[in-house]
Order: structure tokens, then sequence, then C-alpha cells
């Protein structure tokens, strides 16, 4: 049986940029696997894609001409039904074997076997292996159907009639095994060995493929094209350094993956150019220039070794002419309109103060249920002003109160400005501009940027604490707002971020260790909506939302199951302790006691619960009989006071160590003493004491949770 390399190519029309690596990913992955189904192609073959703005291929090694004879085992019936008393076949079984092929003859090789209810007759077959012509058929239907399209376009086939749907019309169809074409029709094309090179550069047309290892060098050769992402990914990286070396010391490339993505996708024969535009243009916000010349242009700006931008970009062109003065220029002069129309919106946007367009959001529709951003922004002023006033040693008129209150009344107004409505990408970047060009203080400026942060994972923190005060207020009323309307997030449905709204919480809370009690701050957001008509407080829920995306945080982190739901279930409600407590409860953990400890603790939660009135830890000295409760009891005398103390410094880890001395007298007391007395008033006393032995055990974290 031959094995042989196979090559499949599909030359299109240019293809989607943005799906461009996913389409060329996903083409490779369906069609190897559809063969190696088919035992076409082995569990180890290498499965190699490529993918250029008009093309999707596949190199795959170890490909046989034939696949392997399967054996099938079919169940036929039940041996009573298919043989007579005699043995011979029934009516009933030669009409099923003549269905699968076969004839009386077969009979006597009828295997038989007893499924736990009778015995059954089963006909073994070998199924001839697909020929690679059938399984690359399927394989090849199967690829371009499974593709993640973005959008499907119909087009008609050269007979005029017929129309086939595909991402982009079709043209050219390569299938070789080694070096013989594969017969395959797809798309109204008929496989065989020639393909296109590069649009314009081309040695040769068409580029013949001679077999399938040659494809690339060929391509690459005749055609002028680096057939795969990521080696032309990789080309245009080094020609975006070695450019900016060229452009002047200590300059760079802005980084971007997504833009080296994109480009990578534009082009089949990549050439980095150094353009430059008039240094006028500089006094333009840097980030406004910056995403004029990616998003529109998908220049590289080239920035100094402080990160300043520069007057100067590079551009990866698909051509490479002898004297490139064309093409620099071309593409200079193209994006002198678009800085120009950023200088304009710069310019205009500052003769009008952002407190002046304040009033015009009272005509944005924020939510048909929760008003205008106007309102919204009186809410979010709100809970700014009541944080503030909290971290600012609860002084009304604190400077923080005023600032976070004065930065959440400005913190929207730059969607009103001409270039947030043409970038929408940079509100809050130029409220921030517009802010210090007001002569507004530092602080103010920074909040009206930063209250959008953190954007995603892993982005920072906003810098300074008005900025933290006004991003948590923003953050809180979405969260409120949205939670007492019933736009509660569910499964993958998450419209309004909330997801990352709540994580945006819990990093401002817990990573700068602020003194704000979660609920108390869900309680003063809530004060905010008390005139929203249809709105239902829910805090409840919304803490328990928080409080899980805490969890999956934290275990995102390393820490383990249990000591995340041991910290996490108490909901502790500053959400700075946290690492100190996990911390201690892992510290905790490795205690000798701690097992013994954990799995008490469990057992007098269970024992509490089963009481239909609340326990209140309260003991009587006088009602102590055994000798057992009475070292239990002297021994929480001695440790809850230490405990308390290293509990009250934030100590958690010593709070949790001294509870060790309490390992033998609760093992002696369960050994030894009747929680369930007769006597009432032993009973309620007995049970007093264990609420007290849990109350001093479960303050850091509940141990319970660490019992296996």
């Amino acid at each position: 049986m031959s094995s042989k390399n196979l090559l499949v190519e599909l030359f299109v029309e240019e293809l989607p940029p943005k799906a461009l690596k996913k389409l060329g990913e996903a083409f490779a992955a369906a069609l190897a696997s559809s063969l190696k189904n088919a035992g076409l192609a082995g569990a180890t073959a290498t499965v190699t894609a490529y993918a250029s703005p008009r093309r999707l291929a596949a190199h795959i090694t170890d490909v046989a001409a034939v696949g392997a004879d399967k054996p099938v085992v079919q169940k036929l019936m039940p041996v009573a039904v298919g043989l007579d008393a005699n043995g011979n076949a029934t009516p009933a079984l030669l009409k099923k074997l003549a269905a699968l092929g076969a004839d009386a003859s077969c009979v006597a090789s009828l295997r038989r076997e007893n499924d736990g209810k009778a015995d059954i007759l089963f006909y073994d077959s070998l199924a001839k292996g697909a020929t690679l012509a059938e399984g690359l058929q399927k394989a090849v239907e199967a690829a371009l159907a499974a593709l993640p399209i973005p959008k499907v376009m119909t087009y008609q086939l050269a007979d005029g009639w017929s129309s086939v749907n595909f991402v982009r019309p079709a043209h050219a169809l390569v299938a070789l095994h080694g070096n013989e074409i594969v017969p395959v029709s797809v798309l109204g094309l008929t496989s065989g060995k020639a393909t296109k090179g590069h649009r314009f550069e081309a040695a040769v047309d068409p580029v013949v493929i001679a077999d399938a290892d040659s494809y690339a060098a060929t391509l690459l050769k005749d055609g002028s094209v680096i057939a795969s992402f990521a080696e032309r990914r990789a080309e245009i990286a080094r020609q975006l350094e070695a450019s900016a070396a060229q452009a002047g010391a200590n300059l760079k490339p802005i980084e971007d993956d997504a833009l080296l993505d994109e480009v990578t996708a534009l082009v089949e024969r990549p050439n980095v150019l150094i353009g430059q535009f008039e240094e006028e243009f500089l006094a333009v916000p840097q980030e406004c220039l910056i995403l004029t010349m990616k998003a529109n242009q998908k220049y590289f700006p080239l920035l100094d070794a402080a990160g300043k931008l520069t007057n100067k970009f590079l551009v990866v062109s698909n051509i490479r002419p002898e004297d490139p003065s064309a093409v620099i220029g071309g593409n200079e002069r193209v994006v002198r309109p678009r800085l120009a129309d950023a200088k304009f919106f710069f310019d205009q946007d500052r003769k009008k103060s952002l407190e002046s367009r304040v009033a015009g959001l009272a005509k944005v529709v924020y939510h048909n249920k929760l008003g205008t951003q106007g309102e919204r922004m009186q809410r979010v002023a709100a809970i700014a002003r009541a944080i503030g006033q909290q971290l600012g040693a609860h002084v009304e008129n604190s400077a923080l109160a005023l600032h976070a209150e004065q930065a959440a009344v400005l913190a929207k107004a730059d969607l009103l400005t001409d270039m947030v409505g043409e970038f929408p990408e940079l509100q809050g970047i130029m409220g921030r501009y517009y802010a210090q060009h007001d002569g507004l203080p530092a602080d103010v400026a920074d909040a009206i940027e930063d209250h959008y942060k953190p954007r995603f994972a892993g982005d920072s923190l906003p810098r300074g604490k008005v900025g933290t005060v006004v991003a948590l207020a923003d953050k809180l009323e979405t969260l409120v707002g949205m939670f007492g309307i019933g736009q509660i997030p569910t499964g993958d449905k998450d419209p309004f971020a909330l997801r990352r709204h709540a994580l945006g919480v819990i990093r401002m809370l817990a990573e700068g260790n602020l003194d704000l009690p979660l609920n108390e701050l869900l309680n003063v957001a809530a004060g905010a909506f008390v005139t929203v008509d249809g709105f239902k407080p829910a805090e409840s829920a919304l803490a328990d939302f928080i409080y899980d995306r805490l969890a999956g945080n934290l275990r995102e982190q390393g820490y383990s199951a249990q000591e995340v739901d041991a910290v996490v279930s108490q909901r502790p409600q500053r959400l700075g302790d946290i690492p100190k407590r996990l911390a201690a409860v892992r510290a905790f953990s490795a205690l000798p006691e701690a097992a013994a400890l954990a799995a008490a603790n469990k057992r007098v939660g269970n024992i509490l619960k089963k009481v239909e009135n609340p326990v209140e830890a309260v003991v009587d000295n006088a009602l102590l009989k055994e000798a057992a409760e009475i070292a239990l009891h002297d021994a929480l005398v001695d440790v809850v006071p230490l405990a308390d103390a290293a509990f009250v410094t934030g100590d958690y880890t010593e709070s949790l160590t001294a509870l060790a001395a309490l390992r033998a007298p609760v093992d002696a007391f369960f050994d030894h003493v009747m929680v369930n007395a007769e006597d009432p008033a032993l009973r309620a006393n007995r049970l007093g004491l264990l609420a007290k032995l849990h109350a001093a055990m479960n303050q850091v974290a509940d141990l319970s949770r660490l019992s296996a």
C-alpha cells in the first residue's frame, strides 16, 4: 500500500483578513481529521497549514492511496429467531443476510454471543478501505462546510447558470498525492496541479506544483508568495525591526499582535517601507495619531526609547518595486488627511470645556429602564462622593470626595466630542486631555481616563485614589443597576460585561487593600437608584455574583478549591484581607492538628444545624460536669483571647495557629461527653460550649471546608 504526502490548496479571491488565520488552521485541521477517520492518514501524520490572502492549503504526511480494510460486526437477530430446531436458517435470517450481500453459505460461520438475555447471531465481515479519491472528496467537502466563515457570499459559476456559496469566489483547486493528481471536485472546480502566484509579481502564470512537498518552495520561487501564515508573520516582524533601526537610533515599531496578524493576512510578499508625516501633527495626542494610523491605514507607528510617538511610521507593502519612492509617497499622501482630521477634531473639541458638555448627556440614552447618560452620571457622582467620604476619613467635604464627585460628573462628557465620536476607543483618554486643557486638577483629569480601568484581564488599575473611587462608583452603578432591572448574566450571555465589571471591583478592593466593606458599597450604590421606576434592589444576588467571580479568580491564581471555599464561604467584607486569610489557611493546613480540627469543626457545625433555634455561645460554668467539657472550656478561655487579639490586628496566621492547642480537648470532649444529654439544661449548656468553639474556629475561614 503506497503512502505519500498530500497537498490540497483552494485558490480564491481575497479572504477576510481578520478571519484568515482561523480559516487556514480550521481548513487544515478538518481535512486531516476526516482523512484520519477514513483510515487514510495515520494518527501521527504531520499537518502543516498554509494561508495567504488568496489561498487556503494543507500539507499532510503519510497519506495512503487506499485505506485499510475495516472489520465490520453486524448484529443480526436472536438464535431462536434466525435458526429453526434443526439449525437451519429461517427465512428471516436469509432475508437479513441477503440485504448484507451474503447468502446461506455463510450461516455456519455466523458467530454466536450471549448479550445477557439470549444468544445472538453476529455476521463478521471486512469492509474495503476507501480510496484516497473517495476519502479526499468527502474530506474537502466536510472541511469547507466546517470553516468558521464570518459571512457567506453566493456567486455564479462559469456556466452562467449554477451558483455556489462560499466566503469568496474560488478559482482553482490543487490536490496532489506525491506527484499524482487526486481527482476531486468542489465549488465547481476540478483538481489539478496549477495555481496562481502573486497578483503582480509572480515569475510565471500559472504556477505549476510538481509534487506535494515542493508546494511552499515553488510558490515562493515562481509565485513570489510566502504561503505559510506563520513564516510570513515572522518575516514581517523581522523587517519591522530592521526598518525601525534604519529609521533612527532607538526607534521601535509599536507592539500590536492583532495588527501584525491582520497585516500578515493582507500581503503575500511583504515589503516594509519607511514613511513620515509633518511634525506639526505631533501636537495632537499621540493616542489619536496612533489609532488613526493603525485602524485606518494598518501602519506601524514608530516610537522613541521613551515610548513617545515620532513622525515616522512603517508601511507593510505587498509589492517590491526597484524604486519604492512612489509607494512611500502615496502612503504619505493618504495618511496626511487622516492626521489633519484628527488635528481638526482636537482643535475644535478644545473650544468647549468638558463642563459645558455635561448638560448634553441628558439627551443621550443609556438604558430605556435606567434613563439617560445624564441621569447615570448623577448616580455615579453620588456613589463616588459617598465612597470618597468614607476613604477620606468620613469627612464630608474631603478633597478626595470633592475631586471624585467632580471627576464622576465629567467622566462621560467626552462622549459628546468630535474625536470620541470618530474614535470611540479614545473615550476617557480624550477626556483626560480636555480636562488638562481646562485647567482641572491632575487627579481629576487622570480619574476621567482611569475610571474605565481595568478594561480587561491584566489591565492596569487606576493610578490614584480619585480614579479608583470613580472607577468603583462607575462599575458599581452598572452592576447594581443591571441587577436591579433583572439584567443578570446567564450562561455565556453577558451583554453588559457585568462579569468584567465585577472582577474590576474585586481587583480594586483587593489589590488596593481598601477599607470598604462590600455590603456597604452595594447598599450605597443601591441608594442612588431610589428614584428609578421599576428598580428592585438585588444586593444579595449581586453579592453572590461577586463572590462567585472572586472564587473563580482565586482558583485561577493557583489556590486550591478547599482553600478558596474555606475563605470565600465566610463572605469577608474587606476583600483586601483575602490574600492574608488564604495564606493563613494554607499555613494552618500544614499543621499536624489541622485535619482533626477541621473534621471536628464540621461535626460541630452539623450538630448546631440540627438545633431548632439559634444557639448562643454562652456557657454556665456551674453546669460543666464532665472533666472533658471542663477541659475544653478552660482551653477556650486560654485560646480565644489569643486568637481574637491576633484576628483584630490582622495576623490571621497567628489567629489560626493558636487554635492548634484545642485539638486534644476537642477530641476528648467528643470521646467522653454526650452533647444531647437528657437534662435540657445540660444539653443547652453543652450546645453553648460548642457554639463558642464554632465561633472561635471560624473567624478567619470556615475550617470545616478543609475536611476531606
